[in-house]
């Protein structure tokens, strides 16, 4: 299957390196590789279109809702611009960020292995569990797993998240997977709730504090932006710009989040993506 379509706001580069996604992978001729539900898709950006590649089961529709093609991402650039010089730089920067539609029962267990971790080690280990859990799929000769659904990863005990490099989240995922899985908890519930309910109900969770809650609920389809996932490249450009404390480490995130609810308002979710991405490559 392939699809070219012409997109504001879509830069691949963006999208994929802006610390919200753990499934797609970086060809040698700049294009992107990754997995989301059944379908396996490449990314190429050439002349100003984006051209999508993908196996059977890849369609237009999954396409635009994965990739949020419904929504004005200029508007929200334009919207946040005006706030002040240090969010019309950041928007600039990352001016082809998409917030992508990411399955929630996905993005609670990837955002539960992100805890205290590097990106590298995260896709690993995400890597790892597809392989052994989820379903092989053949695309361009190679061959890519499907991340398990609840039941599948259900047969994995807390010694076999062990075995596949999890660490201390062994048991949390192993915990909150059996919580889904039996339905205790109820993620479609979620979908039902006001922002402050559903954080609420996902602190619940073993492996979930407030900042992976905020993550579930920006990066998922749950598509929340009124959420501020501070972690420390937030928290020092939020220091660097706006708070300008001596020692960083000893700001309170309350303090952070009252700044961001001020500031951003209802679109918070989406400066924290642009400051986020602007600091941290800046600083590499």
């Amino acid at each position: 299957m392939q699809l070219i379509k012409e997109i504001d706001s879509f830069e691949p580069r963006d999208i994929f390196e802006c610390g919200q996604c753990f499934r797609w992978n970086k060809e040698e001729n700049g294009s992107y590789t990754g997995m989301f539900s059944d379908c396996v898709l490449n990314v190429e950006k050439s002349d100003g279109k984006i051209i999508f590649t993908g196996n059977e089961n890849v369609t237009e529709e999954k396409i635009n809702n994965y990739f949020d093609l419904q929504r004005d991402y200029s508007k929200i650039k334009q919207e946040l611009s005006k706030v002040d010089d240090n969010l019309l730089k950041a928007t600039c920067y990352g001016s082809g960020i998409r917030i992508l539609n990411q399955d929630l029962w996905e993005t609670i267990i990837s955002f539960i292995i992100s805890a205290n971790n590097n990106i590298p080690r995260i896709k690993g280990i995400i890597e790892k569990i597809s392989k052994q859990y989820g379903d092989e799929i053949i695309f361009n000769g190679k061959k890519y797993y499907t991340f398990p659904t609840m039941q599948e990863l259900s047969k994995a005990t807390a010694e076999d998240f062990r075995k596949l490099g999890l660490g201390f989240r062994d048991v949390r995922v192993y915990e909150t997977t059996r919580l889904i899985n039996t339905r205790k908890f109820n993620i479609d519930e979620l979908y039902t709730l006001n922002t402050q309910q559903a954080k609420e109900k996902l602190l619940t969770l073993p492996g979930v504090g407030p900042k992976v809650a905020d993550c579930i609920l920006l990066f998922s389809t749950l598509k929340r932006f009124d959420v501020f996932p501070i972690d420390v490249w937030v928290r020092r450009v939020m220091n660097d710009l706006y708070i300008h404390n001596e020692d960083e480490k000893k700001l309170n995130k309350n303090e952070i989040r009252k700044i961001a609810d001020e500031k951003f308002g209802a679109l918070e979710g989406m400066a924290q993506q642009y400051l986020f991405y602007w600091k941290r490559e800046q600083s590499a």
